[in-house]
């Protein structure tokens, strides 16, 4: 007996709201702060249904990572497929990919069900510094899921490995977001929080379109996890609401602002995680 109903419908015939999920494709962070946990937490805070596929767990805390653990690929691609065969995705939202043979499964799934809109957050460099994929998965990122993507949304220092040079300061900034968009992103939201050069944070966007923005925020003297993960979810959940892209980057990085502002330290760590519930902007 088939027991699935078609969109719009529920078993018994009645009509049912059919609303458009996000979903989240990265890793899972045990300490609740980061990947997947915080994903969750800004498609709720924006009331957008969240799915989730996990590309990789991880053991840690507020104090560090102490174990890593990649999924078979055949179970990822079971998630995403399970995903896309039940619920009307409007943004994907992409994380922690740890190595090539994960990107690739990924983007030949974006390729099969085409969502309309793919946030790619490239987690490559820890937060102490340390690069965190190999120089296949990272060529397969280039080639394979930034084409792909609708908003690119690196840090300096992954953008500087994305490009191969630094980015030392604004000037070099200003022109990298061209630079990205060569890669074959559609947008670039380039983060500016590693650019020291005041009391100012500046994120910079910029599309094919020859669209340019910046959006400033004070730099709050905070040890804070989760913030990339948070502002590309963020975008995703905006994107589902049908903000159009510069729109949902200003939305976004305001939601992180006030969600540092309202942040909190669970763990004997100095580390800060967001305060997501009471951080969306008021109606």
């Amino acid at each position: 007996m088939d027991t699935h109903a078609p969109h719009g419908q529920s078993r018994s015939g009645m009509s049912v709201p059919s609303v458009v999920s996000a979903l989240t494709i990265a890793g899972s962070d045990s300490g609740g702060g980061a990947g997947i946990q915080a994903d969750l937490k800004a498609f709720a805070a924006h009331r957008v249904h969240g799915l989730s596929a996990i590309a990789a767990l991880t053991a840690q805390h507020t104090r560090g990572v102490s174990a890593v653990h990649v999924p078979p690929t055949a179970f990822l691609q079971a998630q995403i497929d399970a995903c896309f065969e039940d619920f009307r995705i409007g943004a994907v939202k992409l994380g922690m990919l740890a190595n090539a043979q994960v990107i690739h499964v990924v983007a030949d799934a974006l390729e099969h069900y085409h969502p309309p809109v793919v946030i790619l957050d490239p987690v490559m460099v820890a937060t102490s510094g340390a690069k965190l994929l190999e120089d296949e998965a990272l060529e397969a990122l280039r080639t394979r899921l930034i084409p792909l993507s609708s908003l690119l949304t690196p840090n300096i220092p992954e953008a500087e490995l994305l490009l191969g040079h630094g980015i030392p300061d604004t000037a070099a900034a200003n022109e990298a977001t061209d630079e990205l968009l060569s890669l074959g992103t559609r947008a670039v939201l380039l983060k500016g929080g590693h650019l020291f050069d005041g009391d100012t944070v500046v994120d910079r966007f910029a599309d094919a379109k020859g669209t340019k923005a910046e959006f400033s925020h004070h730099r709050l003297p905070l040890d804070a996890h989760g913030t990339g993960c948070t502002l590309a979810s963020a975008i995703a959940a905006q994107s589902c609401l049908g903000q159009e892209p510069v729109a949902a980057c200003e939305a976004g990085v305001e939601y992180v602002a006030r969600a540092l502002a309202l942040g909190y330290r669970p763990g004997h760590g100095d580390v800060l995680v967001l305060g997501h519930f009471g951080a969306i902007a008021p109606a």
